[in-house]
């Protein structure tokens, strides 16, 4: 008997030391409180939803408290119990405490978890964000006059705005045309007049949000012009498709003939182009690069016209329709091509419909576009002069025959490239407004 129990002794003082460790590592192993963090704050606050993030991969969360303190006075935001076996969370709250004022304010934030550390208290993280409280919109003030734009044109608009921002320009429907500030103080933003929409439905405004996330609109005044646009017909022939699509048939490898692939290329990939391009006119500066009127290209014929409603015909019936951004000129095969004006590759590649193609950015989101070209010679990053040889003309892409492909965008928008060739047009609606473009 009494060497079994010698025997048992050590094995209860053995598991006794290893309850006892596994106790210490329970009640140890989570002594961290939750992890806390502001979403959209970005060092000021507004009346906008502030967003707060709560995580604990440990215990998991229990509890938190949100209060806001400005001078002497302090009002609880939050106060929420989790069910237990959350590790995060996204709270969202709302400031609309009419006793705030524009100017200092401190977030705190105080989150527990469900540790048993200390004596089943939990972990407590009190954190407080030193922040800025904003709940005044800015104030934008329109400095130029006249602001008279073409359906399918272009408009400039000179501004200011009372603070800084995070974002400011022009909304026209769903596009966007970022205001850009210029050394003086003052803003400025070309926007189009989209050659689709009709002039009652042609209705731009100004907007500036603020590093608060304060919004801030207001109109100006402006005169719309109605244009109306060729109506034209495209013949899709057998000698066409067999000529041009073969160098589409690897992107649609399904297609059943050379017919449907042309279909899917005047849809689908035309659209992924216009989408690639809306995309590269977020790539500008912030100045204008351009001086002058832009150059057309020399001795050559106009074969298309900017924003012609195509119908496209196969043996004598309807199959497709499109509309036709920027000018077609032709003059010789192989035609040298020339920079428009002053400004920078930012692309320099194939791009689907367009061909091997080059896009200069002209600062202000200002681009041109080269397409159709059978040779390019200059690369993305190159800086261009106006005149500079960019390529020669071809019938690279989804061209019928060797012409130049010539277009105008702004911020990704294509605009008619005739008024940027018009040295009136241009000193009446651009540099009497803005006199560092000459």
């Amino acid at each position: 008997m009494k060497s079994v129990v010698r025997k048992i002794g050590p094995l209860l003082s053995l598991a006794a030391v290893l309850v006892l460790v596994f106790g210490l590592f329970i009640y140890f192993r989570d002594t961290r409180g939750p992890q806390v963090r502001l979403t959209g704050a970005q060092g000021y606050i507004s009346t906008k939803p502030l967003g707060i993030e709560l995580s604990d991969e440990g215990s998991g969360l229990r509890s938190v408290v949100v209060s806001i303190t400005q001078g002497n006075i302090a009002k609880e935001l939050l106060n929420k119990t989790f069910d237990s076996g959350l590790t995060s969370a996204l709270e969202t709250i709302e400031i609309k405490e009419p006793f705030l004022r524009d100017g200092p304010v401190e977030l705190r934030v105080r989150a527990t978890d469900q540790a048993i550390f200390p004596f089943g208290a939990g972990n407590v993280t009190d954190q407080v964000f030193t922040l800025t409280y904003d709940g005044t919109p800015p104030r934008v003030t329109v400095q130029s006059t006249t602001h008279n734009i073409n359906q399918g044109g272009t408009g400039l608009i000179v501004y200011t705005v009372s603070e800084d921002v995070q974002k400011t320009g022009i909304e026209v429907g769903e596009y966007f045309f970022p205001g850009f500030r210029q050394p003086s103080g003052e803003y400025v933003a070309l926007f189009a007049f989209p050659h689709h929409l009709t002039t009652a439905e042609f209705t731009p405004r100004l907007v500036a949000v603020d590093l608060a996330g304060n919004e801030g609109r207001g109109g100006f005044s402006f005169h719309a012009n109605a244009r109306r646009f060729r109506q034209d017909s495209i013949n899709v022939s057998d000698n066409f498709l067999a000529r041009v699509m073969p160098q589409f048939e690897r992107d649609y490898p399904d297609a059943p003939s050379l017919l449907d692939v042309f279909l899917r290329v005047n849809s689908e990939m035309r659209a992924q182009n216009v989408a690639a391009i809306r995309e590269m006119g977020r790539d500008t500066l912030a100045e204008p690069l351009w001086r002058g009127d832009f150059l057309r290209m020399g001795s050559a014929a106009n074969m298309a016209q900017y924003a012609d409603r195509r119908s496209y015909m196969y043996q004598g019936q309807k199959i497709d329709e499109a509309t036709h951004m920027g000018v077609d000129l032709a003059s010789v095969q192989q035609a040298p091509i020339r920079a428009g004006n002053h400004g920078r590759v930012i692309f320099a590649d194939f791009l689907g419909i367009y061909g091997n193609c080059v896009i200069l950015d002209h600062g202000l989101g200002l681009q041109s576009i080269y397409a159709h070209l059978t040779r390019i010679d200059v690369q993305v990053g190159d800086s261009v002069q106006k005149g500079d040889l960019l390529g020669t003309s071809g019938a690279t892409g989804m061209a019928g025959g060797d012409h130049l492909h010539f277009e105008m965008t702004v911020s990704g928008v294509s605009v008619n490239p005739i008024e940027w060739w018009d040295p009136q047009w241009l000193r009446n609606n651009i540099t009497s407004k803005f006199p560092t473009v000459q």
